[in-house]
């Protein structure tokens, strides 16, 4: 018996949850995941999967082997990498979560530079803005808007991701200009969640003092190109990331609006399993990650 091959079997599954979620992450067929559990069961004389038709746990004795084994193997992973790229190139496969906003706009772009600096590098980027279990879903790493619920990450924090109130020429023109925030509560208001306090009011700050204005959106939305088509076609005003109104600013399809009011900034951090020893080509990128996001216009790091 391959007693690491049946261990990487035995974490994967109850880290999935199931023997079919574990085999697509290994790379291997069902029945060998189920006969690598079995060599283990036997060779430990314990039961160690507790098995439904719809789920997999974890018996007491499988808990055990788990919390035991899995740094370990995390360890062994990691080393084997190093070896291999002390006479050469960093390599492995490295899979990224994002938001979709962010993903497209920031992490696409550098995923690209770091490629073509390490060719042997198969990075599979997955953007999306629900939740995830880092583990559970098979992420090296994730960067989102919004603090883990999980403990058991390690977490960095990239930087502030400035929004800015902005308008069309034409839509100023044809409400009359914006020169009182009050008045975003008369006019139409393109907003996502992420900017508006639980009682439907938009915060914004001058100086040390904070603004609650009352609004009604709308178009409400999660998602930032929507945003900025919306603002581009005179649809509405609103609050949107400096990152993505930058070019409309400058070629004057875009006017920032009450520029002495600035709107909640969204904290972008990159978060990864504590649980898993940092593989070469997890740490050289988010590495690359933090170094890149520094000249990125729209985001502040402090």
């Amino acid at each position: 018996m391959d007693v690491t091959a049946a261990l990487r079997a035995f974490a994967r599954t109850i880290e999935r949850g199931s023997m079919t979620g574990a085999a697509a992450d290994l790379g291997i067929s069902q029945p060998a995941i189920s006969k690598h559990l079995a060599n283990l069961e036997r060779h430990v004389q314990a039961r160690l999967l507790e098995r439904s038709p719809r789920h997999v746990r974890a018996t007491s004795a499988g808990e055990t082997l788990y919390e035991a084994t899995r740094s370990g193997l995390a360890a062994i992973d990691a080393a084997m990498e190093g070896i291999r790229i002390e006479g050469g190139a960093i390599e492995g496969k490295l899979r990224i979560h994002a938001q979709t906003c962010v993903g497209g706009k920031v992490i696409h772009p550098i995923v690209m530079d770091f490629q073509r600096d390490h060719p042997e590098v198969r990075i599979e980027l997955v953007l999306e803005n629900r939740a995830i279990d880092l583990v559970y879903d098979n992420f090296d790493m994730a960067i989102r808007y919004s603090r883990p619920e999980s403990q058991d990450v390690v977490i960095r924090r990239l930087g502030f991701v400035e929004r800015i109130l902005a308008a069309s020429p034409d839509f100023l023109e044809r409400v009359g200009g914006i020169d009182d925030p009050l008045k975003l509560g008369a006019v139409p208001l393109v907003t996502t969640a992420q900017v508006l306090s639980p009682g439907r009011s938009l915060t914004l700050t001058k100086g040390n003092e904070q603004h609650q204005i009352p609004v009604r959106p709308f178009l409400h939305t999660n998602d930032a190109n929507v945003i900025l088509n919306t603002l581009l076609t005179g649809h509405a005003c609103g609050p949107i990331q400096a990152l993505f109104a930058g070019e409309a600013l400058k070629d004057g399809r875009l006017r920032r609006i009450l520029p002495a009011y600035e709107v909640k900034s969204a904290e972008m951090m990159l978060a990864y399993p504590s649980v898993r020893f940092m593989r070469p080509v997890v740490r050289a990128f988010a590495d690359r990650l933090v170094e890149e996001v520094k000249s990125v216009e729209g985001i502040v790091c402090r």
